[in-house]
């Protein structure tokens, strides 16, 4: 989630997202993009133009459903990009969707080093 809420616009948050979260069985065919494999301004925003190549070859590839890559705020966690187009595609399964309710402070707009201020602060 954090991924997708640095992109969105903090005067305009929308109000129709939803949280689906899917369940993957073990031993679907995956590859993993290291940090070290990736260019080395891969951190930067906007993102280097030359990381959609490794999406983009993923999927011609079809050799694999799942391709793990670092995140860019978490670089320890990964971030799982799905081939549609992979057989095993459909064996993932998503149980249930709901209505994604954020925290007004995700888009609180506060400089960078200030504390919060509380009530009794």
């Amino acid at each position: 989630m954090l991924e997708y809420f640095v992109h969105l616009d903090q005067d305009d948050p929308p109000t129709d997202l939803v949280l689906a979260i899917a369940e993957v069985p073990e031993g679907l065919a995956l590859e993993r993009i290291r940090a070290r494999d990736l260019p080395k301004n891969w951190r930067e925003s906007p993102a280097p133009a030359e990381l959609a190549r490794f999406g983009d070859e993923f999927v011609q590839r079809g050799e694999h459903c799942i391709l793990l890559g670092p995140s860019v705020l978490a670089p320890r966690e990964s971030n799982y990009l799905i081939n549609p187009a992979h057989a095993d595609c459909r064996k993932i399964t998503v149980p249930a969707v709901e209505q994604l309710r954020y925290d007004a402070r995700t888009f609180a707009k506060q400089p960078i080093g200030e504390p919060r201020r509380t009530r009794s602060g």
